[in-house]
């Protein structure tokens, strides 16, 4: 479903689709028990990395890995660029600065490989997927300063990659949702930013509040794949211990939402993070930005990379897909949803 407008959907989010079931009771039992059993960043990698692969990926028109200027000081940001069929996508098209999940300690280029691909697919756009550096080992702000980076890089080399300057796209999924919103809190602000104007902000089921303390959080603590106390693991990892999570570059949540380009939020009605997506989805609106919020109440966390099994996915990324390619000014979208979220 989505909405222009505020979804209502809190107390709708309580039972899990049927057909979402034995995908997430399968995910849980192969994710580490992490601040449980599991407490080292490594050895949690190390458990996710022995995990067989299964999606196929997608077939893009290429793909490039390259390196690009990272923040001052600091080593360069790894980065894998897709590029869509340009047979069946001629340019320009939107560039899409894409930053992965995995609570800011765990994904990296190779794990999110397949997810990068379907997106690009479903959209036409470039997708500059961005390897940003990872908790405990750098800690906040770093990823956030990485992502910016990639963004600025981005937004000065659209001829080179190809993109639309008008279409110009920030995305990111849970705490790359969280990476993105807080990427474009500083290119409003930061007076040296070069970069074209972003287009859209594409939020999937993000992270956006250190606070944890919503009714979602309770709601949904267990029994769908993300638990609650997962979410507190990555925040002590990603914050540590004299991290400020009140700060608007950990929470978004907490910004000033004023200026920021229109978005478009994807929420799962069984995840802990549903309630601050749908609140962030309100605050752009109160503040005057446009933002279409498209809500599954039967989902749970991560059921977008399952498009393959799962129709509602296969249909959320195809409405995705559209609403990305719709930035672009021949964009083949332009219709309610297009229109809705910018």
């Amino acid at each position: 479903m989505v909405d222009g407008g505020d979804a209502g959907g809190g107390a709708q989010g309580d039972r899990l689709d049927p057909a979402a079931r034995p995908y997430a009771d399968a995910l849980a039992s192969l994710f580490p028990d992490l601040g449980g059993r599991v407490t080292d960043a490594d050895e949690a990698r190390r458990i996710l990395a022995a995990v067989p692969r299964t999606a196929r990926a997608a077939v893009v028109g290429a793909v490039e890995d390259r390196e690009v200027p990272g923040p001052a000081g600091a080593p360069p940001v790894p980065v894998r660029a897709y590029y869509p069929d340009p047979e069946r996508w001629p340019g320009p098209r939107p560039t899409v600065v894409f930053c992965h999940g995995g609570g800011w300690v765990l994904g990296d280029l190779d794990s999110y490989d397949a997810t990068a691909r379907a997106l690009c697919r479903a959209s036409g756009a470039v997708l500059v997927s961005v390897d940003y550096r990872r908790a405990p080992e750098a800690r906040f702000p770093a990823a956030v300063h990485d992502a910016y980076a990639a963004l600025c890089w981005a937004g000065a080399h659209l001829d080179e990659l190809g993109g639309d300057p008008a279409a110009l796209v920030v995305a990111g999924d849970s705490a790359g949702g969280n990476l993105a919103a807080a990427s474009l809190l500083l290119a409003r602000d930061d007076r040296a930013y070069e970069g074209p104007a972003v287009a859209l902000q594409v939020l999937i089921y993000p992270c956006l509040d250190a606070a944890r303390d919503t009714g979602s959080y309770r709601s949904n603590a267990e029994g769908y794949f993300l638990t609650a106390a997962h979410l507190r693991w990555f925040w002590e990892q990603y914050l540590g211990p004299d991290g400020d999570g009140g700060d608007p570059l950990a929470s978004p949540l907490a910004a000033d939402p004023r200026g920021l380009p229109p978005a478009y939020v994807v929420v799962a009605g069984c995840d802990p993070l549903r309630d601050e997506g749908e609140a962030y989805h309100r605050r752009l609106l109160g503040a005057g930005v446009r933002s279409a919020l498209d809500f599954h109440p039967g989902m749970f966390h991560g059921f977008l990379a399952l498009a393959e099994v799962l129709p509602e996915a296969r249909q959320a990324l195809a409405r995705l897909g559209g609403v990305i390619d719709s930035t672009h000014e021949n964009g083949k979208t332009s219709g309610e949803t297009g229109g809705a979220a910018g």
